[in-house]
């Protein structure tokens, strides 16, 4: 839907249209053309995006997971939320288009290298902070009450050397009847989450084990390694974007590489390139996450814990235990249950 949005906006050249309505916007209220003008073209593209786009998410984030018994949210709290997520990214967007555009009037030539090289700044900063300033916008969070409980898992990480700053229980059953565990943040941001969901159904054994597969990923540091791949993957977006806008501004009607009007291409030649990587990227993490199962079972030795937890998580996540080939290439992150499951049953 976005890339039809973004296509059609190039191609019949509205984005020219509503470039040159951002500029006069923009030179009214300031007489001249930008960054204001870049921060009124953004907000019409989010609008725009957002009108096209809401009906799906709409239908995906609400009703299928009402459907399927996963949500409890009402549609007043999933509209508040969406409004949220809404304007966090909208904010976003108006930062990293300002960046853009700034590259671009500081070297026409290395542009797109200046462009990566912030955004993959801004991405560390943003993990970073994540867990204290963003998913409290989301979710509440509360230090874990179970005291047995929080020392088990603090004396894991501590035994796994990756310590942490506290542990918190997570409400994520206020909104969903999904179960999870997290190691968040980096550094001193680094944070145990534990749903109240998990915290409600699960033994401590399993809890435990399910941890310690997140902490393996810390441990083997695919957060790191996670975070290069997109970093290259950001620098080769933006090396794309710049070589088809140098050959291509005259035949869209733009102005030149600065010409905010080209803010559409920019994006879509980068969702492009994302897609293309997708299978790639999910295969890489499908590898981590069977290494991360691998470490959790042997840093905990349950691996009658493991299974259990991931027939568990399997039935309430309502995973999908038998994909195809295809559809595990493309859409999964993670491997199916049945070979998790089957992969700790080596260990017993």
């Amino acid at each position: 839907m976005s890339a039809l949005l973004l296509g059609g906006l190039v191609a019949s050249g509205l984005s020219t249209v509503l470039a040159n309505g951002a500029r006069q916007v923009a030179h009214a209220a300031t007489g001249s053309f930008s960054p204001l003008a870049v921060v009124v073209f953004v907000i019409i593209l989010a609008g725009l995006h957002e009108l096209f786009t809401f009906p799906v998410a709409w239908y995906q984030g609400f009703l299928l997971e009402r459907r399927y018994g996963l949500s409890l949210e009402t549609p007043r709290v999933w509209l508040r939320d969406h409004a949220k997520a809404t304007a966090l990214g909208l904010a976003l967007s108006v930062a990293g288009a300002e960046i853009v555009y700034l590259a671009i009037r500081l070297s026409t030539a290395w542009w797109w290298l200046i462009a990566a090289v912030a955004f993959i700044a801004a991405t560390a900063a943003i993990t970073r902070v994540a867990p204290v300033l963003l998913l409290p916008l989301f979710y509440r969070f509360t230090p874990l009450a179970r005291e047995s409980l929080r020392n088990r898992l603090v004396s894991l990480t501590t035994r796994a050397g990756v310590p942490v700053l506290g542990v918190y229980e997570w409400a994520l059953g206020e909104k969903s009847r999904r179960a999870n565990a997290a190691l968040v943040g980096t550094g001193a941001t680094r944070r145990i989450l534990v749903s109240d969901t998990l915290l409600a159904e699960y033994s401590d054994d399993e809890i435990e084990v399910i941890l310690a597969h997140e902490i393996g990923h810390h441990v083997h540091h695919d957060i790191l390694a996670a975070f290069a791949a997109e970093s290259a993957l950001l620098i080769a977006a933006f090396y794309a974007a710049a070589v088809v806008l140098a050959v291509g501004w005259e035949r869209l009607g733009l102005t030149g590489a600065s010409d905010i009007a080209g803010l559409p291409l920019l994006v879509l030649i980068g969702g492009a390139l994302t897609m293309i990587a997708t299978p790639f990227v999910n295969a890489f993490s499908r590898r981590n996450e069977r290494r991360a199962d691998r470490f959790a079972i042997t840093l905990t030795r349950q691996p009658a814990a493991f299974i259990s937890a991931m027939k568990r998580l399997g039935t309430q996540n309502l995973a999908e235990e038998h994909p195809s080939r295809l559809v595990l290439w493309l859409f999964h992150s993670h491997p199916p249950i049945e070979q998790r499951i089957k992969a700790a049953q080596s260990f017993l």
